[in-house]
């Protein structure tokens, strides 16, 4: 049997022959790994949660698998000493907040990152996605560029 890794698709197990499900794998194995990036830079001025608009959908393959989320990020506040907040949501239900992030220095970025074993309980199509705000002054960015990648990266785990 063929393991198929694509940087794009993500990591697919192919039907064994005279198999009627595609994963055949035992409790607690990785099933299949999603990855997005951040395209664009995104920054916001709103004490309310705004989509960064990175996101990255995953079809579970069984209404009992959980999804290991990840939310690694880069941003910052664009002034000293104020707060900014961000969050890892599932649809629409927040899943896991950030703590209130506050920099030290006027426009400097830091590592954000949130884990959350999540049970979707679907075999539907779910999507997870970034949101920030800031604490109503200055400006909350998520970069996208250089080593300052943001990335949501998505894996099935077999109950």
């Amino acid at each position: 049997m063929a393991l198929i890794l694509s940087g794009d698709a993500g990591i697919t197990f192919p039907v064994t022959a005279g198999s009627a499900s595609a994963v055949q794998a035992s409790s607690g194995r990785v099933l299949q790994v999603i990855q997005a990036n951040l395209s664009s830079t995104f920054s916001t001025t709103s004490s309310s949660y705004q989509d960064t608009g990175l996101s990255a959908s995953i079809t579970p393959s069984s209404a009992s698998s959980k999804v290991l989320a990840f939310l690694c990020a880069h941003g910052g506040q664009s002034n000293s000493g104020r707060s900014a907040f961000y969050n890892l949501v599932r649809t629409s239900t927040i899943i896991r907040e950030g703590d209130n992030l506050q920099t030290n220095t006027t426009g400097s970025n830091m590592p954000l990152s949130l884990i959350e074993l999540d049970s979707p309980s679907t075999t539907s199509s779910v999507t997870y996605k970034s949101q920030i705000k800031t604490d109503g002054v200055g400006t909350m960015t998520m970069t996208a560029s250089g080593n300052q990648k943001s990335s949501i990266i998505l894996m099935e785990i077999a109950a």
